[in-house]
């Protein structure tokens, strides 16, 4: 479909929703709003509350982009809801979305295709109320991290160097949720690279002024340096690149994603975690690595909408 048909097609960005991030997901969808409507598109803005289904009844609505963060926007939920209701939409779908949001499944699913990650074990609430005092402990050396099983934006995101740090990240992160990942702590650089429609576009190292890029460092100005390019040697780089794309292929994933990982000393790439639905801010991460690759923001917009249409 061509552009001009396509921004007759009356369009929902979704945003805001219930989740930890509903902040971080208001910046995202007022910007690509702003950016479609520059662009003539017949678009509306819906906060995604328990009414959506009426909402998206009422307005009529064509095709949805998700700017959706955390919670059921990024969990398969509204992509299960708009299939139901035959609305094309951005990015993955019900499964590879829920997937990529449960941390457990899709570490899983990178043991399986053999995409290099962290060691790590799962806790289960369960399991640590039965142990009492004796809670279980990862057999590998800290530093640990510790987070939820199933939150983005790094919440309730914990590095644990004694135990009582352990024991106290353990509460915060049950808070959120019955199963949190312990995982090995890799010094080195934080790389995120960024696929678009199965191609990666490019990368972004984070250096940031804390101890990780926790959520303080990703939403507080200042507190973050990003160097563009990555300051990787070209194999490396490639290696990131690939390994990468391996992990948004592994989880079925589409659209954009932002993949993240962590290169060691020995220039070992490991993979983090797949976003699904990065933030979607111009001065975010994804469309500053679109920009570095030479596609402007309101292009990169128009390149997802124009995928959810072809498929």
């Amino acid at each position: 479909m061509d552009k001009k048909a396509l921004r007759k097609k009356k369009t929902a960005v979704l945003l805001g929703g219930k989740s930890s991030e509903r902040e971080v997901s208001l910046k995202s969808g007022t910007a690509v709003y702003n950016a479609l409507k520059a662009r003539k598109y017949n678009v509306v803005a819906i906060d995604a509350g328990d009414d959506l289904c009426a909402a998206l009844k009422k307005e009529k609505i064509e095709l949805a982009f998700i700017a959706l963060h955390g919670g059921h926007g990024e969990n398969g939920a509204v992509q299960g809801l708009l299939e139901i209701m035959k609305i094309p939409y951005t990015g993955s779908g019900v499964l590879s979305s829920a997937v990529a949001m449960d941390k457990e499944a899709s570490k899983k699913i990178f043991h399986y295709h053999g995409i290099p990650m962290p060691p790590f074990i799962i806790l289960n609430s369960d399991r640590i109320l039965n142990q009492g005092r004796r809670r279980p402990a990862p057999a590998f050396a800290m530093p640990w991290v510790v987070k939820p099983a199933a939150e983005g934006s790094s919440v309730g995101v914990e590095i644990v160097k004694t135990r009582p740090q352990f024991v106290a990240a353990l509460k915060q992160a049950f808070s959120y949720g019955d199963r949190v990942i312990v995982e090995k702590y890799i010094a080195g650089q934080e790389v995120q690279i960024g696929i678009l429609n199965n191609k990666p576009l490019g990368g972004v190292e984070v250096k940031p002024s804390l101890e990780f890029y926790n959520y303080e460092a990703k939403y507080t100005a200042g507190l973050t340096e990003y160097i563009f390019p990555p300051r990787l040697d070209r194999k490396t780089a490639g290696k990131a690149e690939e390994i990468a794309l391996a992990a948004h292929k592994a989880l079925g994933c589409k659209g954009a994603t932002r993949v993240d990982l962590i290169i060691d000393a020995g220039k070992n790439p490991y993979v983090l975690e797949v976003n699904t639905i990065p933030g979607m801010t111009e001065t975010s991460l994804l469309p500053k690595i679109a920009k570095n690759a030479g596609l402007e923001f309101p292009d990169l917009l128009e390149e997802l909408l124009g995928e959810t249409v072809a498929d």
